[in-house]
């Protein structure tokens, strides 16, 4: 099993999600962060303009079994990128075991 998380603009978790759905990835968890990249966001205030660093992004938690890794991966790259900086990141690490707490069960099966 893989965990892929992927950090992405706000904008674009709408398109993201629905490309997730459509490949067959109907779970999965998300949560506003804030952090601080090459992208500088420009903003305006009071008709004075002014810029920072610290960045708004949405923050997917994916959990998949192997054989989902590259579709899941494939439909993020496809529908988060603007070809702009600060489109995002995708970072992909090994999950040991998964257990279903309900049942006890333990395995890739409790994923579906």
């Amino acid at each position: 099993m893989k965990k892929i998380e992927a950090v992405i603009r706000k904008s674009k978790y709408r398109v993201v999600k629905e490309a997730l759905h459509e490949v067959g990835v109907n779970f999965f968890s998300y949560w506003d962060v804030t952090g601080i990249g090459n992208e500088k966001e420009g903003h305006v205030y009071r008709g004075v303009a002014y810029s920072t660093s610290d960045i708004q992004r949405r923050h997917l938690s994916i959990v998949v079994n192997d054989d989902f890794e590259d579709v899941t991966i494939k439909a993020i790259l496809d529908s988060a990128s603007t070809g702009e900086v600060g489109d995002g990141k995708i970072f992909v690490s090994d999950i040991n075991e998964c257990y279903r707490i309900r049942t006890g069960e333990k395995g890739g099966d409790t994923l579906n």
